[in-house]
């Protein structure tokens, strides 16, 4: 090993260890597990408080400006290392959790909270990562994305996130592109519906080509729905009901707390639909961008989400912030709560969407 200024090994500086806050969410849920008791509230209160408010704090301080570029990382085995990581913490954390809440009450506080510890932790280092590796084109990293997702339950969102969203976001036909005016909570239901209802219709698409039945031992949905079936049993098994009404919990937090994020990051954006049908070219103005540095670190440059749809195959520490993206007024933790808000969310928010959306709306209708 080299240390030359700020470069550790070849390609990888210093600087890049920030990448290191991403643990910080789950070792949040260690030490409020380890200590107990109102102890669990440590997660939330991480990253619906402090992150916040840290990040106010850079963003008055004009810090969020200093890294916006892009540099080409993408060779350097540490940066795909560290996502990796987070498998077994996740699946750490679970386990943990679950020994921990065997003999409490299912009305306990510690047992509700640790729904909520446990599901952020799904959300930010499990989903957030899958989503990551699942865009990779090595088949064992995609394995791992799905393998990340189970305690989510939510597998089919490598189908429908790589064939559906990415092809149809920004339009209407998209079942995670919020509609202008849309409440948060009207678009839960739309988004999980949507999203199975179009990984079917991926698969039975991809099945129609090969001339395979939809019932075929190669239709991904049927080993999904086995995998997910079999990692309930497994807990029931061990964990008793206490245990599997824990895991369905989180999952259901987990995925509605995803869905947030799906949200904020394309609120109200729409592509224009051209004369033959097809609609515009992705660019980078159909997803919101967010620079705020504490949130966009801890998940991942998941935040610099307009240069993600751009060209999706980007890793992660070579996504860039694209200024003439629209904007989100803050980072994601603090956009999520205001989210749940939808009378102030529109207020802030639908001043922010560009003019030109409100025309392409009209005329797509």
């Amino acid at each position: 090993m080299k240390l030359n200024g700020l470069k550790l090994f070849d390609g990888f500086l210093f600087s890049d260890l920030k990448y290191l806050m991403a643990y910080s969410i789950p070792l949040t849920a260690i030490f409020g597990f380890y200590m107990g008791g109102y102890w669990l509230l440590t997660t939330p209160i991480y990253i619906f408080l402090i992150i916040p408010i840290i990040e106010h704090l850079l963003t008055f301080l004009k810090i969020d400006d200093l890294e916006k570029g892009r540099i080409n990382k993408s060779t350097h085995w540490i940066f795909d290392l560290m996502l990796y990581i987070n498998i077994p913490l996740v699946y750490g954390i679970l386990i943990y959790a679950l020994i921990f809440l065997k003999n409490k009450d299912i009305f306990s506080i510690e047992y509700i909270i640790g729904i909520l510890a446990v599901g952020l932790v799904v959300v930010s280092n499990g989903i957030n990562v899958a989503h990551e590796l699942c865009h990779r084109s090595k088949k064992y990293e995609k394995f791992l994305g799905k393998f990340l997702l189970i305690p989510s339950l939510y597998m089919h969102f490598y189908l429908e996130h790589n064939f559906g969203h990415h092809l149809k976001v920004a339009t209407n036909e998209d079942p995670v592109t919020a509609k202008f005016n849309q409440p948060l909570y009207s678009f839960w239901i739309s988004a999980i519906k949507g999203e199975i209802l179009s990984a079917i219709e991926i698969q039975s698409k991809r099945l129609d080509k090969n001339n395979l039945s939809f019932f075929s031992i190669y239709n991904d949905m049927f080993w999904y729905a086995i995998i997910q079936f079999l990692y309930i049993l497994i807990v029931f098994t061990f964990f008793t009901l206490q245990g599997l009404i824990f895991v369905l919990s989180v999952a259901l937090f987990s995925i509605l707390m995803f869905e947030c994020v799906n949200y904020i990051e394309h609120y109200g954006l729409l592509r224009k639909k051209l004369s033959n049908g097809r609609y515009e070219r992705v660019t980078d103005m159909h997803s919101w961008n967010s620079n705020h540095i504490l949130g966009r670190i801890v998940l991942y440059e998941l935040t610099r989400h307009s240069d993600h749809h751009r060209i999706s195959v980007t890793k992660y520490q070579n996504l860039k912030s694209i200024d003439k993206s629209p904007q989100l007024p803050f980072g994601y933790p603090t956009s999520i709560l205001l989210s749940f808000i939808p009378v102030l969310w529109f207020k802030i928010m639908n001043p922010r969407v560009p003019k030109q959306m409100f025309q392409i709306e009209t005329n797509n209708n």
